[in-house]
């Protein structure tokens, strides 16, 4: 065993005695050790149930034959942190959770290690280090939140909350009744409601092998959340003794995998940020582009919030991940997981899938998935749109560039009525290196979505988007305008050509020109000098990348 290195021989008779201080008694040194990696924190509704998953997490690590030890894992809330200077913490904080794993893992010499998480950067950390680690791992994911309720209607985060600021600004609502839907539309623990980021990396982890069957969808705090969180316990001894690590799993097969479902559910548009960083730790290529190129083929079946109406519970009633995987059929590649078993047998005990939610592959909601990769002169290198969440009128437009340099100024123009149908704002200096930190735009999104702007009205930016934006909002423009991308160039009132179909994205000005505007571009000065961020601000590469640290 890995920790064999801390425990056996007289050399380590010190080390031993620090080991039984922490009350270990003798016969457990023959166990193996097996680190609980808990991000639980009172700040993240996500997270806060955790306590009571880490105790039976435990339980079925010493009905399994290990030996738990809990450590903690920090954590950021994107809701919490959307729209102010806090946000710029939130993409950096995932390489921190990962190299926190990384070394906890490594100096106290883990056999193994359960990872329990939930939230937007928390999850890809976590899996970043497991690729990195190759060590025995199973995630979980401490499950979704229930949808809050007012007045007989269902609630959920962003439409009812976000959207919500635009719909009081535009006089639509009061803000009393704002302040009564904050109040109700979380009505607990777990992650937000819809098919955001944090229950699409959820889905995804099911999907590539990394955590048991029914683990994504599970609700927070419910019985059967609590067994699945027991059964990994007993899981990740299993994966000890038969030596199934990480990159078993992760291989070529899963990331594909996990790139059919996220189409196939309209996913978040950060799995392309996420998905290429941990193939990245693995050792496996995966280019951006491989998202287009499997969403070209893929059907589109099933609308959480917030590009439909149902929630995370819904889908969790109507057969979970494993049914998707069923419904996608011989697109899904066998592949080993976690729970000893093979994708495929997991995926054929599925015995009934609800069409309303999970609809049948001939019937679907469109025939390719919901993210597609767009490219030409405005994002040469890439850019990103959640297909899932734009209307049908949407899908081609041009427009009148109305230019920001960062998300503040573009949020006080839209909540005072400068936007109008037709316009195509431009938000920039909000990529990976100019944020720092690729912040999210949900704040300006939503705003434009409660003043009725979610047509007629684009969004672009090299920042990132939350898995709850929709409308015709194009992200990760590569390269970013920190980099002098031509992004970086655009003036107010040059055209802007959107085509989702063609996957084009064109800024209508000449190269001629464009050269010119080029000659005369300075780099912006750093907006952040000191700390950690300043650091990241160094090493960060392109969106396109997956925004890893090089």
């Amino acid at each position: 065993m890995r920790s064999d290195v801390i425990k056996r021989g007289l050399t380590r008779a010190p080390h031993r005695a620090l080991i039984y201080s922490t009350g270990v008694t003798r016969p457990s040194l023959e166990r193996p050790f097996i680190g609980i990696a808990s991000s639980f924190t009172d700040l993240i509704p996500g997270h806060t149930g955790m306590r009571e998953l880490e105790r039976f997490i435990e339980k079925g690590v010493h009905t399994g034959g290990g030996y738990s030890f809990i450590f903690g894992i920090p954590g950021i809330c994107d809701g919490i942190v959307m729209g102010h200077s806090g946000m710029h913490y939130s993409l950096p904080s995932r390489e921190l959770i990962a190299d926190m794993v990384e070394s906890i893992a490594q100096a106290h010499a883990l056999d193994g290690l359960v990872l329990l998480t939930n939230c937007d950067k928390i999850t890809p950390g976590m899996l970043m280090a497991a690729a990195r680690l190759d060590i025995p791992c199973v995630v979980v994911t401490a499950g979704p939140m229930l949808s809050g309720w007012l007045k007989g209607r269902k609630l959920q985060l962003v439409r009812h909350t976000f959207e919500a600021v635009g719909q009081a600004q535009a006089g639509k609502i009061t803000e009393e009744d704002a302040e009564c839907l904050a109040m109700e539309a979380c009505p607990g623990q777990g992650s937000c409601q819809g098919m955001y980021t944090a229950n699409t990396m959820s889905c995804l982890t099911e999907a590539m092998g990394m955590s048991l069957p029914g683990c994504a969808t599970a609700i927070a705090g419910s019985a059967r959340k609590k067994r699945i969180a027991f059964d990994s316990g007993i899981a990740i001894c299993h994966a000890i003794k038969k030596n199934i690590t990480p990159r078993k799993i992760m291989n070529e097969k899963a990331f594909r995998n996990a790139i059919t479902l996220d189409v196939a559910l309209g996913g978040s548009t950060n799995t392309v940020l996420h998905l290429p960083a941990i193939a990245h730790e693995a050792g496996v290529k995966l280019d951006i582009g491989t998202f287009d190129k499997i969403s070209r083929k893929t059907p589109h079946l099933v609308k959480l919030e917030p590009a439909g109406d149902h929630a995370m519970e819904d889908l969790d009633h109507a057969g979970g991940v494993m049914a998707v995987l069923k419904r996608l059929g011989n697109r899904i590649s066998d592949n080993s997981t976690v729970s000893g078993k093979s994708l495929k047998k997991s995926v054929r005990a599925v015995d009934w899938i609800e069409d309303e939610v999970i609809r049948p592959v001939e019937v679907p909601y469109s025939k390719e998935g919901g993210i597609a990769i767009l490219k030409g002169s405005l994002a040469p290198m890439g850019a990103v749109i959640k297909v899932a969440a734009v209307s049908p009128d949407s899908m081609v437009m041009e427009g009148r560039a109305r230019v920001f340099d960062g998300e503040e100024p573009a949020m006080i123009a839209i909540l005072d009525g400068k936007i109008k149908k037709g316009y195509v704002v431009v938000i920039r200096y909000e990529g990976p290196r100019g944020g720092p930190g690729m912040r999210e735009m949900l704040g300006p999104t939503s705003a434009l979505v409660g003043m009725g702007l979610a047509q007629g009205v684009a969004l672009i930016t090299d920042g990132r988007f939350s898995g709850g934006t929709r409308g015709p909002c194009v992200g990760h423009v590569s390269p970013e305008a920190a980099e002098g991308g031509p992004i970086a160039l655009v003036k107010n009132n040059d055209r802007i050509r959107l085509n989702i179909p063609a996957r084009k994205i064109n800024l209508m000005v000449s190269k001629e020109e464009l050269a010119r505007r080029k000659k005369s571009w300075k780099p912006p000065k750093p907006k952040i000098t000191t700390g950690w961020l300043a650091r990241y601000q160094r090493m960060v590469k392109s969106a396109a990348t997956g925004a890893i640290l090089e």
